[in-house]
């Protein structure tokens, strides 16, 4: 049967199962809309292309399925291109559809015209320009195929705005054949055995899990793992929920803000079983000390990261479940008694805290209080900064999909319409978005998308003025110049324009509940300690968005922390002198 290219893209979303498309309107790709309105697709306006990708991103970190954005050419496929390589850094399979001018006006610098696949090519795992309608179909089933395959990515699809209007008989495949894409699923089984001896040859076993334990579902194989061979867990932040924090394992997380204790027992084990991770600068700290008595272990389905940062004695290339199934079936117990005895002294003497006060609203209370408000079962959605190291450190995380958090980019402004996203994605469950007073307004206009699609997202603001992480490093190694990190009004008589405001009434701008009155959701602020409970309770039971400003020590830190260039432990817990 005859289809144009337009309906060959809805006919593909059909076939691949696409719950809901995160997109923006324009003229190049207004075709595709057109049969968006005839197919009535599940279709989510946001209120910019960049709150588009972060809404699909965040659908598929909570889901585990393939998120969908869609926009037109130039600016708008311009405005994705952020979104493109948050998800590309965390391994995140995404298909993005973007319009393009019509064949024939490509290189003549037309009208909204912009390269985006050669923008693209960089941050995407994958991209295509469609050059024949005939090509549509296979290309569009290549690029879910691709983007949910192997190690996980964004994939860009650039269709131009006449293959969206030509038609053609081509059937969408039913399978993929692609020559020199073969992802190697199954572990070598001969390196598997010589694992499973080194592992019961240790007595100071380390497991140090990351997103791949996420992205490849394998979260009870490797508590299966660590149980039967009674090995600690310490996890990436990409990788909380792979592993219960409340387990008596647990270390919780390591690297820079990681836990005291999880950074010990890597720098003292002497063997490092690194399950779906990257040994990215967060996690190693200074290289050449990092880990210095163990033997690596690395299983990861990416070759490519296998000996990429430091050297490991054990490789093995493969899907983390299907490795940690055919492991299970060769390891043997070692003896880990006296090591877990040390670790547990080590919890003890050094377990993550601060000082807690009466008068002064911590932002650490707040997060151990929403924590305790909506349980395990909740989805914690963050951007990124001091907020989102909090939001890590004392917020437990037991489940697999439950936290939704930019890591190897680092995206400000992430953290709000990725929340959208998943609470698209699961419309039954509780999500709340945990962010600061920088990263909320960078995208602040999806507070329209909420309102307008009814979707219940409870935003949970840490307002301490400043752009915290960026003022906490001025404060310890740039001598307390807090050059435009402040982001509170000046009054006159206010320091120069770099610096602080020196009064403490100054005004704050945006009024944060007036903010969210105007959009239409419910605004709530919060001064004292012993109003965050009732907040917090009055948020949860309303029934929409929520604003709920929680205004705290202004000049808290994250610790512990280690400096750059540091190994892991030489971590500081207050200021340098």
């Amino acid at each position: 049967m005859e289809r144009t290219g337009a309906m060959i893209v809805v006919e593909a979303l059909q076939a691949e199962n696409v719950r809901a498309v995160f997109g923006y309107p324009g003229g190049y790709i207004i075709d595709i809309f057109d049969e968006f309105y005839k197919a009535q697709i599940p279709f989510y306006l946001p209120r910019h292309e960049q709150g588009a990708v972060h809404a699909a991103d965040g659908f598929s970190r909570a889901t585990g399925e393939v998120g969908v954005c869609i926009a037109t050419c130039g600016p708008g496929a311009a405005n994705l291109v952020t979104g493109l390589a948050t998800a590309h850094m965390d391994s995140i399979p995404l298909v993005a559809i973007t319009g393009q001018v019509s064949t024939s006006m490509i290189g003549n610098d037309a009208f909204q015209e912009a390269d985006i696949t050669g923008i693209t090519r960089p941050i995407t795992k994958h991209n295509y320009i469609v050059q024949s309608v005939d090509d549509l179909p296979r290309i569009l089933k290549e690029a879910f195929y691709i983007a949910r395959s192997g190690r996980p990515g964004p994939v860009l699809v650039d269709i131009p705005k006449d293959i969206q209007q030509k038609t053609t008989a081509v059937p969408y495949p039913e399978k993929v054949e692609l020559r020199g894409y073969k992802p190697n699923m199954e572990g070598h089984l001969k390196q598997i055995k010589k694992v499973a001896k080194a592992i019961k040859n240790s007595e100071k076993p380390v497991i140090y899990a990351g997103g791949g334990v996420i992205s490849s579902g394998a979260s009870a194989e490797l508590t299966e793992l660590a149980t039967r061979l009674q090995i600690p867990v310490t996890t990436t932040l990409m990788g909380l929920g792979g592993f219960p924090e409340t387990h008596e394992l647990s270390l919780e997380m390591l690297g820079m803000h990681g836990t005291v204790y999880a950074n010990e027992a890597i720098m003292e084990s002497d063997l490092i079983i690194a399950i779906g991770a990257r040994f990215d600068d967060r996690i190693t700290g200074r290289l050449d000390t990092f880990a210095p008595n163990a033997t690596l272990i690395h299983i990861d389905i990416d070759p490519a990261s296998i000996r990429k940062s430091v050297h490991v004695d054990f490789p093995i290339v493969g899907d983390v479940k299907l490795v940690l199934k055919e492991l299970l079936k060769h390891v043997e117990k070692g003896s880990t008694d006296a090591w877990l005895k040390q670790i547990k002294v080590w919890k003890k003497e050094m377990p993550l805290t601060y000082e807690k006060m009466d008068a002064v609203l911590k932002p650490q209370y707040v997060i151990e209080k929403i924590y305790e408000m909506a349980g395990d079962d909740a989805i914690i959605a963050t951007g990124v900064g001091q907020h989102q190291m909090w939001a890590a450190q004392f917020y437990k995380f037991t489940r697999p999909r439950t936290i939704v958090t930019s890591g190897g980019l680092g995206t400000m402004g992430y953290g709000f319409p990725a929340a959208i996203g998943a609470q698209v994605g699961n419309p039954g469950k509780r999500v709340i978005n945990i962010d600061g007073d920088g990263s909320i307004q960078m995208n602040i206009q999806e507070l329209a998308t909420a309102v307008v699609y009814k979707l219940p997202v409870k935003i949970i603001i840490l307002n301490n003025h400043y752009l915290g992480m960026v003022r906490q490093w001025q404060e310890l190694f740039y001598g307390h110049r807090y050059a435009a990190t402040a982001l509170w009004r000046a009054q006159e008589d206010s320091a120069p324009n770099c610096q602080p405001p020196v009064k403490e009434a100054d005004e704050y701008v945006p009024d944060f509940v007036k903010l969210a009155e105007a959009y239409g959701a419910k605004g709530i602020r919060v001064t004292q300690v012993d109003k965050v409970e009732s907040a917090l309770k009055e948020a949860f039971d309303y029934d929409g968005p929520v604003i709920v400003e929680f205004l705290v020590d202004k000049e808290e830190n994250v610790y512990p922390m280690v400096p750059a260039g540091a190994a892991l432990n030489q971590m500081i817990h207050g200021e340098v002198t």
